[in-house]
């Protein structure tokens, strides 16, 4: 018979993390790029944070995604991609599109609506878009631009470049039919394309594993589109730089696409007008342990970077927060002549056929 969903949910087990992999702390990665990331992850974490004190400050118009807890995947990918290549993100891109290059000052005055933001205002924080950086869009329709990355990434073969698109997704997009679309496609053209699932386990409210017929949703589909089952631990951002490369490296030879499973955890609710007090508290400090930035911190310290060093990364960062809230706050609202101003390409809005 089947089981009550509401009794499966109050006696499913804590999904824990696993052990930090401690060999990786050996792997080929200079200390530039070590370096690099860990400035990154900083980035990510302290813009998300003074995002959600802005968002309750009433500054931030409209809902907000946060990805605090996993900044490791957007930063293992930023570090590894080139800089023409395709970044195609969710609504929770705001990490994604720093990774990029995406300055935080615009990227800041997006978030409050203003007319100084990167897309003036318009897009807020859903919607983050910077086509010179790579960064092609955030995107509020489940599943829907992985199709889009595909022509990206056909636009790509097509012309005979070695550009790479990478689309980032959750684990809930693994239940649409777009996901499955997109992976056949791109595996019979042999598309220079990678799929990156961020499984932080819940489904918006829904445990993933409560209603997918697999236990890895993502890898565990690899094979049925012929790929390899790749799955890593996204809150490492070794792991995820030395997996990034490899699939990069591998779609720019013309080997065709790949589909990466990152396991990671969001510390918050899914957006801000949710508590997430469905978690199991042991689950939640668990994970809250693997966090990435004081693991990394320590990692970065037994391999001989000097406490200094990393202090004087953190305060750079917190400094740069501080001028990219007061370039946001400092922006003019949108007037009314900007309503009807790039509909089209073109720049207006008169419909032409």
């Amino acid at each position: 018979m089947p089981t009550d969903p509401l009794l499966d949910y109050a006696l499913r087990e804590p999904r824990l993390p696993q052990p930090v992999d401690e060999s990786l702390a050996e792997a080929d990665i200079d200390s530039e790029t070590r370096t690099g990331m860990y400035r990154k992850l900083h980035e990510l974490r302290q813009f998300e944070k003074r995002a959600h004190d802005l968002f309750l400050q009433n500054l931030v118009k409209g809902t907000s995604h946060l990805s605090l807890g996993m900044e490791a995947i957007a930063t293992g990918f930023g570090q590894a991609m080139r800089p023409d290549d395709y970044t195609f993100a969710t609504y929770r891109g705001h990490a994604h599109s720093l990774a990029r290059g995406m300055a935080m000052g615009p990227a800041m005055a997006e978030l409050l609506g203003r007319s100084n933001g990167v897309l003036g205002g318009k897009g807020g924080s859903m919607h983050l878009t910077d086509a010179e950086r790579g960064m092609m869009g955030s995107y509020a329709i489940i599943g829907a631009h992985l199709c889009v990355a595909n022509g990206a990434a056909w636009s790509a073969q097509m012309r005979g470049t070695d550009q790479v698109a990478v689309a980032f997704f959750g684990d809930g997009t693994t239940n649409i039919g777009a996901f499955h679309e997109a992976l056949n496609m791109a595996k019979i053209w042999s598309l220079p394309v990678v799929f990156v699932c961020e499984n932080n386990l819940y489904m918006e409210y829904t445990p993933i594993d409560l209603i997918t017929a697999v236990d890895n949703p993502a890898a565990d589909r690899a094979g049925a589109y012929g790929m390899e089952s790749i799955l890593i631990d996204g809150n490492d951002p070794d792991a995820v730089y030395l997996t990034a490369r490899d699939a990069l490296s591998k779609a720019r030879s013309g080997g065709g696409p790949s589909l990466i499973e990152a396991v990671t955890y969001r510390t918050g609710g899914h957006s801000r007008a949710d508590p997430g007090k469905y978690r199991p508290p042991e689950e939640v400090d668990a994970w809250k342990a693997r966090d990435p930035i004081p693991m990394y911190h320590d990692r970065l310290l037994s391999l001989g970077t000097p406490e200094a060093t990393l202090s004087t990364i953190e305060r750079e960062v917190a400094e740069a927060v501080d001028a990219a809230t007061e370039f946001a706050k400092a922006g003019a609202i949108p007037g009314e002549e900007s309503l009807m101003t790039e509909v089209y390409a073109d720049g207006g809005s008169r419909w032409r056929n």
